[in-house]
């Protein structure tokens, strides 16, 4: 994904933005055109199309923040990497079975120490899932990355790698409105709109991290994810409990 800076940027553009378009034409326009293409299409946001994973229009499931009750359960999922370690963290309604991706970090190219200081920081309490090809996948020596990560004070637990059947639990959470994200989280939201698979069917691994964290929190995570203690309640009593940190 390409960095936005002083030489290059980017422009978007919808029909609310074109003079020569109608409220009739428009509402013409988007009955007539599929669902996963509408929000490509009208309000310039970028798609690929038929190959996009999950086809669901950014608009159904992105929400605004909201202060996160204490009794909702909440976990993480961990992608790492020299080159961009990932985390997202997601809460569940317990009334409603609906998980909230509500915080991000992502960076790149900085030690485990640097990340589990970022990762601590949303909740020592919370426990998290990791790609289990972490075991034997080092960030730039060959550490064990699990157990690097967890003598750093992480509460972490292996997750469950099955990439198809991780996308279709992700897949019907989305498709019956049981999954929404904060729209505070840019770098989910960036890399869910290239998510996609190949002209061959098969998923293109590029800026993925967080589709992955996402894979390990909804198959694995939200079994393990906790309520709160009491002791640390007082530091969630934010207006708002949700954010994109980039660890910058």
């Amino acid at each position: 994904m390409p960095e936005i800076t002083s030489s290059r940027y980017l422009v978007q553009a919808g029909w609310d933005d074109v003079p020569h378009l109608d409220a009739d034409t428009k509402r013409e326009l988007l009955a007539s055109t599929q669902p996963y293409l509408r929000d490509a299409r009208s309000k310039g946001i970028p798609s690929l199309g038929a190959g996009a994973i999950y086809p669901v229009e950014e608009s159904a499931i992105t929400v605004e923040p909201f202060q996160i009750p204490a009794y909702w359960r909440r976990a993480y999922g961990l992608d790492v990497g020299w080159n961009r370690t990932a985390a997202i963290w997601g809460a569940l309604d317990p009334n409603t079975d609906t998980a909230y991706l509500y915080a991000e970090h992502y960076r790149g190219q900085a030690e485990p120490s640097v990340h589990a200081t970022a990762i601590r920081a949303r909740g020592e309490w919370i426990p998290g899932v990791i790609d289990p090809a972490s075991r034997g996948r080092s960030q730039r020596d060959g550490q064990q990355l699990v157990q690097n990560y967890t003598d750093l004070g992480l509460k972490l637990s292996l997750a469950d790698n099955a990439i198809d059947a991780g996308i279709d639990d992700v897949w019907m959470r989305l498709a019956t409105g049981r999954l929404k994200v904060f729209r505070t989280c840019l770098n989910w939201l960036a890399e869910y709109r290239l998510y996609r698979r190949d002209e061959k069917g098969k998923i293109v691994k590029a800026n993925d991290h967080l589709m992955d964290g996402s894979r390990y929190l909804i198959r694995s995570g939200l079994a393990i994810a906790i309520v709160a203690p009491t002791h640390a309640r007082g530091a969630i009593a934010s207006p708002i409990v949700g954010d994109s940190h980039a660890g910058y």
